[in-house]
């Protein structure tokens, strides 16, 4: 049996990734967690993809471009679970029609991170005029505990955020995708690192709460977002 292809992978994962889109723009998200008792659901994101709609509670729309279905969350319909210093946060909602795969795909193991150099693939949805679903790739540089994230010799951009990060086998998920640090030293923009958060957020979230109003009980305070940081992949491109 050969080794595995990242293509192989990419078929593997793209089942378990949607679109997310907002007033503000448009961002990715990726199945993290499901309940075998109820409908709920978790779908994991950059929290800076959704932190503006949860604050001035506006609709969000799951496109899950694998079946062409749409849902249309309005405030009600989910609670959000947000992380602000590390840039993650958990949809979570009752999944109904909306025909995502019966289990997520495992998370790489809490207290432990891929070493660098090992190479990881990441998939998401460009903001850019008829972008469809993109696969993209780049070997870790390195680990910051601090932060629990990766610096990654690869690219993202725009709506790429929260995209799934993974490994090239059985598509375990490594991280989440945030941000994208170019090189300016020379004054020009220079190809940087993209900045991968881990997922420690999302262990078992939906697991430990099997209905919605229990995830409403847990959910974030709606706060006013901070601006957004300069490397921020933004939902969409800032106006000049």
């Amino acid at each position: 049996m050969g080794e595995t292809e990242w293509h192989e992978t990419v078929d593997l994962v793209t089942p378990h990734v949607v679109r997310i889109s907002t007033p503000e723009g448009s961002g990715t998200g990726f199945l993290v967690s499901a309940t075998k008792s109820t409908q709920l659901c978790a779908i994991a994101t950059a929290a800076h993809v959704v932190s503006h709609s949860h604050y001035w509670e506006e609709p969000i729309r799951i496109e899950h471009q694998a079946s062409g279905k749409t849902r249309l969350l309005k405030v009600g319909d989910r609670a959000i679970l947000i992380d602000d210093a590390k840039d993650t946060a958990a949809v979570l909602f009752e999944r109904r029609d909306l025909p995502l795969p019966p289990e997520p795909l495992a998370l790489s193991d809490r207290d432990k991170h891929f070493k660098a150099g090992v190479e990881i693939g990441w998939l998401g949805f460009p903001a850019i005029p008829r972008a469809s679903l993109c696969f993209f790739s780049g070997r870790i540089s390195a680990w910051v505990p601090t932060d629990d994230a990766y610096l990654v010799d690869g690219v993202a951009i725009n709506g790429v955020s929260g995209g799934p990060a993974f490994a090239l086998w059985g598509g375990m998920l490594a991280g989440v995708v945030s941000a994208y640090i170019p090189n300016r030293r020379s004054g020009e923009v220079l190809p940087g690192l993209a900045v991968v958060r881990g997922v420690s957020q999302f262990h078992d979230v939906a697991m430990s709460l099997p209905t919605l109003d229990d995830a409403k009980s847990e959910q974030t305070p709606a706060i006013e977002p901070p601006p957004p940081a300069d490397n921020e992949i933004q939902q969409k491109p800032r106006k000049s």
